[in-house]
């Protein structure tokens, strides 16, 4: 297994209330549902381990502590590193660098939103040179038909932001800004200066501009190649669970397996995944079977 671990640390915000999944979401927390067979909080731990991220702190709430614990344990089972902080109370997504900053302190940090699903050809190439910056930050863009719903990004003709808006009733571009988001190591001090919004909340955007006015935010556009799902919806989350329910049955992907990505990464062997007579008969568990027999020279269909 390696054991060399990347500069870089990150975080997921899997906290929140969850309302737009209510009542759902009043018994369990958003990030533990699945997206068709597997569960959400997956997918961004696979998106930060595509970044070469192998320390993560996942920041919750005090009710959801143990239940991710024990589902997620130290991590590693997936050859990364896992810890955990508590988010008292949902203020906001750039509250996640004050609840971690003594995990992160000195550190150049990856925040992914624990409810934002990521994948797609190139992907992971393109976050291991994304999370080489020492320097500023970086967002992501991707157009779509409703902006006012996101952040929002203005870019000049040279791909230069002018603007960013949190939401805006009338927004000046289609450019979404998703919940994936690299920082260096000022993240801490400079979201310690936020004040909180009108919504009560430690704003993400208003960090963004902080760098923005530093001269120091870069933006990069994700193309059609890249599939991104906001799962805060009902109807979001339905979508992406139909999108890896197709994927598995018709071209034999799982989306979101960090066992695959591990031993893809070579931070485990094949021999780390559980035992085969320890897993279930679910079809993510299957698909882990088919993936020890591929890895062992022994083939058949998903």
């Amino acid at each position: 297994m390696a054991t060399e671990l990347m500069r870089r640390k990150g975080i997921i915000l899997a906290g929140g209330s969850g309302q737009r999944l209510d009542p759902v979401t009043r018994a369990v927390n958003k990030h533990l549902l699945p997206v068709y067979d597997t569960p959400m909080i997956y997918f961004p731990i696979c998106t930060l381990m595509g970044a070469g991220v192998r320390e993560i702190v996942v920041v919750t709430g005090p009710r959801d502590m143990e239940r991710f614990v024990e589902l997620l344990g130290d991590g590693s089972q997936w050859g990364i590193a896992l810890e955990y902080a508590i988010q008292e109370q949902p203020r906001g997504i750039a509250e996640a660098f004050l609840v971690a900053r003594d995990q992160i302190e000195g550190r150049q940090v990856a925040l992914c939103l624990g409810d934002n699903l990521f994948w797609g050809a190139g992907l992971t190439s393109r976050l291991q040179r994304v999370s080489q910056r020492s320097e500023g930050a970086l967002i992501f863009a991707r157009q779509v038909h409703d902006p006012s719903a996101f952040g929002v990004v203005e870019l000049d003709s040279d791909g230069r932001v002018l603007a960013i808006a949190e939401k805006p009733l009338e927004p000046r571009s289609k450019l979404a800004v998703p919940g994936l988001y690299f920082y260096d190591q000022d993240v801490g001090e400079l979201a310690s200066s936020l004040s909180l919004s009108p919504r009560g909340e430690l704003e993400i955007t208003e960090l963004n501009r902080c760098y923005l006015q530093r001269g120091m935010l870069c933006v990069e556009q994700l193309g059609p190649e890249v599939s991104w799902f906001d799962c805060g919806t009902a109807a979001s989350l339905h979508e992406a669970s139909t999108r890896v329910r197709e994927d598995l049955e018709r071209h034999c992907i799982q989306r979101g397996c960090p066992e695959e990505l591990a031993l893809r990464l070579n931070l485990i062997e094949p021999a780390e995944i559980r035992a085969p007579q320890n897993l279930g008969n679910s079809s993510y568990s299957t698909y882990l079977l088919n993936l020890l027999e591929r890895v062992s020279g022994s083939h058949r269909d998903c």
